[in-house]
C-alpha cells in the first residue's frame, strides 16, 4: 500500500519537474583584464512552481581569479557581473537552483581573460606607481584671487557707505498737479460780476470803480492778446488792439476815456453813464473771447537752485551704487569660479 501512494506522489510532482530547466550564458566569452563580463542564468519552470535562486554576495568569488561585482533577479532571471584580474581560461561551475524544493543545474559556462602584452626587454622605460604627492602652494595662483577678494570686500564697504549716504539724504518729493484755470473772459467776467454785487456802479466813489473796471479790462486784454496792458496808457492800447482787432474799439476807447478824465481830472459822471460803460465793458468781452480753450492747467513745482543739487546727488548715488553692485557680482562669480578651478 505504501508503494502505491508513493508511486501516485511521485506521478503528480513528475509533470511539475519534468518541465523545469535552468540555463545560463555568458557575453562576453573573452575580455581584457580589468573589463567586465555578463552572466545570465535563467529558470524556465511551470506556473505556480516554486523557484529559489542562488544567492551571490558582491566581492564573492565565484571561481579562483573569477569575482563577482554585482548581481540583480528580475523574476526566475538573475544578470551577474563578473570582473578578473589575472589573465586564463576560466572553468565556471554549473548555477544550481531548486524547483519545487529540487536541485537542477546549469551547463557550465568558460570566461577567457587576457592579459595586456609587456616589453619585458624594456623595463627601464615602465615606471612603477607613485605615492599621493602633496602639491606645493604657489602664491602667484592664488595672488590675482587674493587681491580681487580685497578689491570686492572694499567695493562692498563702498556700497554700505553710499548706501548711508542715500539713506540719510531724504529724497525731494515733488507732486505735479492738475489745476482748473479759468479762461480770461470768465476771470473777466467774474470780476464784473463782483464790481455788481458791490453795488459800485451807484457808489460815489467813480475813482474806485472805473479802477476797478478799467484794470479788470486791461488783465482780460492781456491775457487774451499777449501784450502787457497793465503798464500801457489807454491810447497805447487802443492803438495795439487797432492793429489785431477792430471789433467795439470806439466804445472801449470811450469807456477808457471817461475812466480817465475820473481818475486823474475829477470828472463826474452820471450813473446812466456808469451803465453804459459797464455794459460796453461786457460786450467788448463778449466778442473778442476766444471759446473751447483749454480748461486745465499743468502745474510743476518750482525747485530751489539746493533742492535741484540734492536731487541731482541722489541721482548720482543711485547710480553709483547699482554700478558698484553690478561689479561686486562680477567679481564674485570670477573669484567663486577660479577658486573651485584651482581646488578641482
Amino acid at each position: 500500500m505504501k508503494k502505491i501512494l508513493f508511486l501516485i506522489f511521485t506521478s503528480c510532482l513528475l509533470p511539475l519537474t519534468a518541465l523545469a530547466q535552468v540555463t545560463a550564458k555568458i557575453e562576453p566569452i573573452e575580455m581584457m583584464i580589468g573589463e567586465q563580463a555578463q552572466v545570465t542564468v535563467t529558470v524556465q519552470a511551470p506556473e505556480g512552481a516554486t523557484v529559489e535562486m542562488p544567492a551571490f554576495q558582491p566581492r564573492q568569488q565565484l571561481t579562483p581569479g573569477v569575482e563577482i561585482v554585482n548581481s540583480r533577479r528580475t523574476g526566475n532571471t538573475m544578470v551577474l557581473t563578473l570582473t578578473s584580474f589575472d589573465g586564463n581560461l576560466y572553468h565556471l561551475p554549473p548555477f544550481t537552483a531548486k524547483v519545487n524544493g529540487k536541485e537542477m543545474k546549469s551547463s557550465d559556462l568558460a570566461l577567457k581573460v587576457i592579459e595586456v602584452e609587456v616589453d619585458t626587454t624594456k623595463l627601464d622605460e615602465y615606471f612603477g606607481p607613485k605615492g599621493v604627492q602633496d602639491n606645493p602652494f604657489l602664491w602667484s595662483e592664488w595672488s590675482v584671487l587674493f587681491w580681487l577678494s580685497v578689491l570686492m570686500l572694499v567695493l562692498i564697504l563702498l556700497v554700505v557707505y553710499l548706501y548711508q549716504r542715500l539713506k540719510a539724504n531724504k529724497p525731494i518729493i515733488t507732486h505735479i498737479k492738475i489745476v482748473k484755470r479759468l479762461l480770461p473772459h470768465q476771470k473777466a467776467m467774474k470780476e464784473i460780476e463782483q464790481i455788481k454785487a458791490d453795488k459800485m456802479v451807484t457808489s460815489e466813489n467813480q475813482k474806485e470803480y472805473y479802477t476797478k473796471l478799467t484794470d479788470t479790462l486791461r488783465r482780460y486784454i492781456e491775457e487774451r492778446y499777449g501784450f502787457s496792458a497793465m503798464e500801457m496808457t489807454s491810447s497805447e492800447i487802443i492803438d495795439r488792439l487797432m492793429q489785431t482787432d477792430q471789433q467795439s474799439l470806439d466804445e472801449l476807447r470811450q469807456l477808457f476815456t471817461t475812466a480817465d478824465l475820473v481818475k486823474f481830472a475829477k470828472y463826474s459822471t452820471m450813473i446812466n453813464e456808469n451803465d453804459a460803460n459797464l455794459v460796453n465793458a461786457i460786450d467788448f468781452i463778449n466778442q473778442t473771447k476766444l471759446e473751447n480753450q483749454p480748461t486745465e492747467e499743468v502745474v510743476k513745482p518750482q525747485l530751489s537752485e539746493q533742492e535741484q543739487k540734492t536731487q541731482q546727488s541722489r541721482r548720482v548715488l543711485k547710480t553709483v551704487i547699482w554700478v558698484v553692485n553690478i561689479a561686486v557680482c562680477l567679481l564674485l562669480c570670477y573669484v567663486l569660479y577660479s577658486l573651485w578651478q584651482l581646488l578641482v
